[in-house]
């Protein structure tokens, strides 16, 4: 039961709800009818809304049929007055269409000028379009025409501007047009190639600059050049003002810079006016090279975006080209053209990176250019130490002295550091002092191997006054001798001393703009002179008093000559001084070691000369022929002792102008030499046997070697001091000619002893040479009560003297 109202409850519900639905579609727009019908069909009681929906129909049918029933007469009505109507509008219809044909036939010739004036119109709309579309492509164009002309015209930086402006002005206006859209297109293509052919025109400068780097570095040197000369005549003028007595150097510099540049004697000039000058007639790096493809190539990879780009491709290029600029050529050194050269690329390279530094904003900076530089100083003093060691001409090193100092100087003008190349030059001048004293060791050689070692004769006052205008000698005595008459020394000493002062010379032209202070430049000075004095000229002095062929009367003259020059070193300081203004006294001067040298020189020459005589001596001696058999002496002494004597009375002659002591010393050495050489010659192993009369004959010889010593060949012995020499001779001597040997046996030992130079060995070498010549010649003797006597009496002292011997060993 209660299911039965639950199902009638439900189809109540149903029928309401279709009800509701009925009234929906009715009031709705039909447009909007779907969603009502898809709630009937999601339902299940579609059917019975179907019957609703046919009896709903049915009943507005019938409301329909009604209400035209009730109308219908007047549709009636309506009817016959249509009926009426439709005969007045025929009659309408045929007037209208006569009018109309009429119309028509009036219009036709209206119709066709009608239809021209519309194509008139229409071509004439059209060419104003145009003409208002061309005008809007016509400045695309000309830009366009502008850009290629430009490019064509290698105008690329007007070019990348023109390029700018129709991309960003022209072509928007235009966009539309496909001619726009391939100039769009090609926009990068254009960039791109801008940007290839200034690049290309950059390598071509680089390349340019490369090739010019050596004009341009020698006109920034030249530049520097005469500033540097005008510097030097200002600081020798200034000299002249402030000391009369200008030395002859510094007017021979000035003579010859004046020389060099007529424009100088032609009038006063101020600093301004010689810079104007010079810089009218000496043309820049600007004048040399043009830098325009540089600043276009910059301004157009600033206005694309790739200034980094491009500041990175110029540096490494141009560290490439430094590195071949730094990089000297291998025979650099032979001639000084191959380092100007050298140098003037450097300095040409680094202005133009001055240059470029200063006229553009950053392509270059001062690190990149100390970068460069400190690489660049680094191997050019490398190359300088290498190329100069081989140098061995003083003058090609002082020309290369020169041009560093000006390389030095123009750099330093563009603001580089150039402390490290002075120092440089410093040690150049130690090897400039070495070739120096080379060179001067050839002259020192020239003059001693052409002197004559004579002194040198003058015939008149000229010749007199210019040989002490060139070495400061002073004397008295001399000056009033009457022509003509000979200075003591010869040649090689003026020429010696005039050498040493060139010498000077040209040490103080290298010191010169090496910005030293006149203590360093007196201090190079002096050792440099040390040097040459104590080291050339003392070697070449020495080779020639050791040379084979060199006589007693050159050894003579050498030892006068080097005297002299000893008294000269004074004025030798003084010439130093005069020159550097550095006063002697100065703390740390250099001394000069001048009289070493030739005190030593000297001394060598002293010593040579005893050799030499000792040798003269030896020579005489070879000659002496003893008849040591002999049984009578002759008559005189030996001839060849004769001729040693007038050897040595013709050699100490020459000896006058000798210091005293040099004299005496040789005099004395040859003398004991020659009583040394005697008595050797008497004891030597070949001479066996010898008589009494040989011995007498040797005594003949000694005596005349004791007369030579008593005539005093040289001045200044005293007593008879110089026949000391030959005391030993004579005590042997006289003590186996007179046979006293009980007093020699008597008294051997004693201070007061006669015969106390005479050693036992050696009077027993000599007894034993007579006892053998007595027994040889005496074959009888043993029966003849003398002889036997005798023999036993040589026995005797014989065994007497080995007991002398043996007691002064034991």
């Amino acid at each position: 039961m209660e299911r039965g109202k639950m199902a009638e409850l439900e189809s109540l519900e149903t029928a309401a709800e279709h009800e509701r639905i009925l009234r929906e579609i009715e009031s709705t727009d039909t447009a909007c009818i779907g969603p009502t019908l898809r709630s009937v069909y999601d339902g299940e009681e579609h059917g019975r809304f179907m019957e609703k929906l046919e009896a709903r129909i049915r009943n507005h049918d019938r409301e329909i049929e009604k209400m035209c029933n009730f109308h219908y007469q007047g549709f009636v009505d309506s009817i016959t007055e249509l009926l009426k109507v439709r005969g007045e509008a025929q009659k309408l219809k045929n007037q209208v269409t006569d009018t109309n044909r009429k119309l028509q036939n009036e219009g036709k010739e209206l119709i066709i000028a009608m239809e021209e004036l519309k194509q008139c119109r229409l071509q004439q709309r059209n060419i104003s379009a145009t003409v208002d579309k061309l005008t809007l492509c016509l400045p695309v164009l000309e830009m366009y025409s502008k850009l290629r002309e430009q490019m064509k015209s290698k105008r690329h930086y007007p070019a990348l501007k023109t390029l700018e402006h129709l991309e960003h002005t022209y072509l928007p206006q235009v966009s539309h047009y496909r001619f726009c859209k391939i100039m769009v297109d090609n926009i990068p293509k254009l960039r791109e190639e801008i940007k290839e052919v200034s690049m290309s025109d950059l390598k071509d400068f680089l390349e340019s600059i490369r090739k010019h780097s050596d004009k341009i570095g020698e006109t920034a040197m030249k530049q520097d050049c005469r500033y540097n000369q005008w510097k030097i005549i200002a600081k020798i003028f200034f000299s002249l003002l402030l000391s009369p007595n200008i030395k002859a150097q510094q007017q021979r510099n000035l003579d010859n810079i004046v020389s060099q540049h007529p424009r100088i004697s032609g009038g006063k000039k101020s600093k301004k006016e010689v810079f104007a000058s010079s810089d009218l007639e000496v043309p820049g790096a600007q004048d040399l090279v043009d830098f325009s493809p540089v600043y276009r190539c910059l301004h157009i990879y600033s206005v694309l975006g790739a200034r980094e780009t491009f500041e990175n491709y110029y540096r490494k290029q141009r560290r490439k080209q430094a590195r071949l600029v730094l990089q000297p050529p291998s025979n650099m050194h032979e001639t000084l053209d191959g380092y100007r050269k050298y140098f003037n690329q450097i300095v040409g390279f680094f202005v133009v990176e001055d240059h470029i530094l200063h006229t553009t904003q950053g392509l270059v900076n001062r690190a990149y250019i100390d970068e460069l530089w400190e690489m660049a100083l680094s191997k050019t003093i490398a190359a300088l130490r290498t190329h100069s060691s081989y140098c061995s001409d003083p003058s090609l090193v002082l020309d290369l002295k020169n041009l560093i100092v000006l390389f030095a100087d123009t750099l330093q003008g563009y603001g580089f550091p150039v402390n490290q190349l002075f120092d440089m030059l410093l040690e150049i001048q130690d090897q400039y002092s070495e070739t120096l004293l080379k060179k001067w060791s050839g002259v020192f050689r020239n003059i001693l191997d052409s002197d004559n070692y004579s002194p040198i004769p003058v015939t008149n006052e000229e010749v007199y006054k210019k040989i002490v205008g060139q070495f400061p000698f002073q004397d008295a005595e001399l000056e009033k001798q009457p022509f003509p008459k000979k200075f003591p020394f010869s040649e090689f000493v003026p020429k010696v001393y005039s050498q040493i002062k060139e010498f000077i010379y040209a040490c103080l032209k290298f010191s010169e703009d090496l910005h030293l202070s006149s203590t360093e430049v007196d201090d190079m000075i002096r050792k440099s002179t040390n040097l040459l004095l104590t080291r050339t000229l003392s070697n070449c002095l020495q080779n020639v008093i050791k040379r084979k062929n060199v006589g007693l009367t050159e050894l003579v003259q050498i030892i006068i000559n080097t005297t002299h020059l000893e008294k000269s070193c004074k004025f030798l300081e003084e010439f130093i001084t005069n020159i550097t203004n550095v006063l002697p006294e100065t703390v740390h001067t250099t001394k000069l070691y001048g009289t070493t040298t030739f005190k030593d020189a000297r001394h060598a020459a002293e010593e040579e000369i005893y050799t030499n005589l000792n040798q003269k001596i030896d020579q005489f001696l070879q000659l002496a022929d003893y008849d040591w058999m002999a049984m009578e002496p002759g008559s005189k002494a030996s001839d060849y002792l004769v001729d040693l004597i007038g050897f040595l009375r013709s050699t100490f002659a020459v000896f006058t102008h000798l210091p005293g002591k040099v004299a005496q010393t040789a005099c004395m050495s040859a003398c004991k030499h020659l009583s040394t050489s005697l008595m050797q010659l008497l004891l030597e192993a070949e001479v066996r046997q010898l008589t009494l009369g040989a011995l007498q004959q040797f005594n003949l010889d000694v005596e005349e070697c004791e007369q030579f010593a008593r005539s005093g060949p040289v001045p200044g012995f005293q007593g008879d001091t110089l026949q000391l020499a030959f005391i030993d001779l004579r005590q042997l001597l006289d003590l186996f000619i007179q046979w006293d040997w009980s007093t020699y046996l008597a008294d051997y030992g004693q201070p007061t002893c006669k015969y106390l130079r005479v050693n036992p060995t050696t009077a027993l070498v000599l007894l034993e040479k007579m006892r053998d010549t007595s027994r040889k010649n005496n074959v009888f003797a043993q029966f003849r009560k003398n002889e036997r006597d005798k023999q036993k009496l040589i026995d005797t002292v014989a065994k007497q003297l080995r007991g002398l011997i043996n007691s002064h060993h034991s």
